[in-house]
This record gives structure tokens, sequence and C-alpha cells, in this order.
């Protein structure tokens, strides 16, 4: 048995959200759907490409003018 082995132990952040779940079931399944309504996305490789190769490179000093 370990020395650091609390039993039975769970802080008050964890039961926080345990009552929330309990509160609100369909909790995760809200948090997943705006997750993948923002960060889950499809990635065209081929648009990712052409962008890539149309970018500008910029200036060793961005407030430098061009000099004629």
């Amino acid at each position: 048995m370990s020395i650091f082995h609390r039993p039975h132990y769970s802080s008050e952040i964890t039961n926080f959200i345990e009552q929330m779940k309990e509160k609100k079931p369909t909790l995760e399944a809200e948090q997943r759907a705006g997750r993948a309504l923002l960060w889950d996305k499809h990635l065209d490789r081929s648009l990712l490409e052409e962008y890539s190769e149309a970018r500008v490179p910029m200036q060793p000093y961005v407030y430098q003018t061009q000099s004629k």
C-alpha cells in the first residue's frame, strides 16, 4: 500500500463537477458538440498548400518603407 494513497478522498472540485453532471446529464454531450463546432474541423490539405504557397514573405523590419 502506498503512503500517498488516500482512501475515499475526492476534492471539492471533483464533488462540484459530479453534482453538475447529476443535475444536468446532457452536460458532456453539449460540451462535445461545442468542441466539434469550434475545433474538430476537417482540413482540406490541397487548400492549405495553396495558402502557404501564396504567402508573401515579411520584410525584416516591418515599419521600413520600400526605398526607390
